[in-house]
């Protein structure tokens, strides 16, 4: 299924490598709890700066599809 309310285009206009960086930096320090609780609490930030359920479940299905269902190894030995 195509994806008709999530933003194709580059929604950082070239600056992903900066963001990236900024998340990178923000779990800096952090044991694997605390960044587990910061990345759950800046879902929660940015689920509300989105503000529309529909967009949230569309990118909720995208990440979800992203990942490799559970005991599917990589093909690296």
């Amino acid at each position: 299924m195509m994806s008709t309310l999530l933003r194709q285009g580059d929604g950082f206009a070239g600056r992903a490598d900066g963001v990236y960086e900024a998340l990178i930096r923000g779990h800096q320090g952090l044991g694997d709890e605390d960044s587990a609780a910061l990345n759950a609490r800046l879902v929660l930030i940015l689920a509300h700066e989105v503000g529309d359920p529909e967009v949230l479940a569309e990118a909720i299905a995208l990440a979800r599809r992203s990942l490799r269902p559970a005991g599917q190894d990589d093909g690296q030995a």
